[in-house]
């Protein structure tokens, strides 16, 4: 398998402010068109990033975007819209979501942080897992973030071990078919497909 492994560790993460103003978030590793601000919202091709949600309130328009999303610590996260909820209570289960709906969320057990991977639809596909310890995942041919959100996680991309601390990613740019199997720790694993 050819592949580039990149470290992202927390001190190379970008913080800013959510595009309503709302909270912040720390963004892991993202893409903008050229001639754009890498640290604001237009522009914007694809961002990973972690943020907290301490209080309800409305979710930021992201129109045009695609919208994945897993909490990573407590649990009771629900987004509320027009044509109902959108459940991400359990913690590592990502939900997909489109990031124009207009959503208000609800916190039934106390702040929670999440994970996002918001993709330009017309620009991307994308997918966001929470593999469990000793699962395989296949890599097609495209950016792979894997992130430890909490603790260590060791995983083995190819013959290539990997270990990672907590908070910290590794960015893997896979240009053919291959695997990554997770070997212990929770982790995310976010992949972005360009059209």
């Amino acid at each position: 398998m050819t592949t580039r492994l990149t470290p992202l560790p927390p001190e190379s993460f970008r913080s800013k402010p959510w595009k309503n103003g709302g909270g912040v978030t720390h963004d892991i590793a993202d893409a903008s068109r050229p001639g754009a601000d890498p640290a604001g919202w237009e522009g914007m091709v694809w961002r990973l990033g972690r943020t907290a949600i301490v209080q309800p309130g409305p979710f930021s328009d992201l129109t045009g975007y695609e919208r994945l999303q897993a909490v990573i610590v407590g649990s009771g996260l629900v987004l509320e819209g027009a044509s109902g909820e959108i459940d991400l209570r359990r913690p590592f289960t990502p939900v997909r979501y489109d990031g124009g709906l207009p959503l208000v969320s609800r916190l039934e057990n106390g702040p929670v942080e999440v994970v996002n991977l918001i993709v330009d639809r017309a620009m991307c596909r994308a997918d966001l897992a929470a593999p469990e310890p000793g699962e395989t995942l296949a890599l097609v041919p495209a950016i792979h973030i894997l992130y430890a959100p909490g603790e260590a996680v060791t995983a083995r991309c190819g013959s290539e071990a990997i270990a990672l601390t907590g908070g910290h990613a590794l960015r893997i740019d896979a240009e053919a078919d291959g695997s990554l199997m997770v070997e212990a720790g929770r982790a995310l694993l976010a992949t972005i497909r360009l059209r």
